[in-house]
């Protein structure tokens, strides 16, 4: 599982034209699945999110989590994020999990991150989206599980 993070002032997603999504001040996700991830990844990676202390305090340290500072979240697919380019001109996405696996995959992410206690909002599953925002410093941050799929429990 893979997800590049982005701490917003503001996001929205829209599928032909209509808005299907949108925050204010929160995280924007761009989360994409390989075929090796489960529960545990799912998990690992809805605490990472949830926890992690990107938002500054009264002191302008990076000390506060989107839990804290009141945000939200914007979660979109993004199967691209397994683009192999090591070879040749055209990325190789033969690492990404098969569109039934991952969309599964997707909205238990999204209900974990739920689960504690982020609102959420996401786009379409599928669609070609257009995604807008505002990056908030900017801090863009690639999550990845530091042990792969066999021990997602390590920080």
């Amino acid at each position: 599982m893979k997800v590049v993070l982005q701490r917003v002032l503001e996001a929205a997603v829209r599928v032909e034209g209509e808005l299907v999504g949108e925050i204010g001040q929160g995280l924007l996700l761009l989360v994409g699945f390989g075929h090796e991830d489960g529960e545990a990844e799912l998990v690992w990676m809805a605490d990472k999110v949830a926890g992690l202390r990107v938002f500054e305090d009264d002191a302008g340290k990076m000390n506060l989590s989107v839990t804290e500072v009141g945000g939200s979240v914007l979660s979109v697919s993004q199967f691209t994020l397994y683009g192999d380019c090591r070879k040749g001109r055209r990325p190789n996405f033969m690492g990404a999990a098969r569109p039934e696996r991952a969309s599964s995959l997707y909205d238990r992410f999204n209900a974990l991150l739920q689960a504690r206690g982020l609102p959420v909002e996401t786009g379409r599953f599928g669609a070609m989206m257009d995604v807008s925002l505002v990056n908030d410093g900017p801090v863009t941050l690639i999550l990845e599980n530091p042990n792969g799929a066999s021990n997602p429990t390590g920080e």
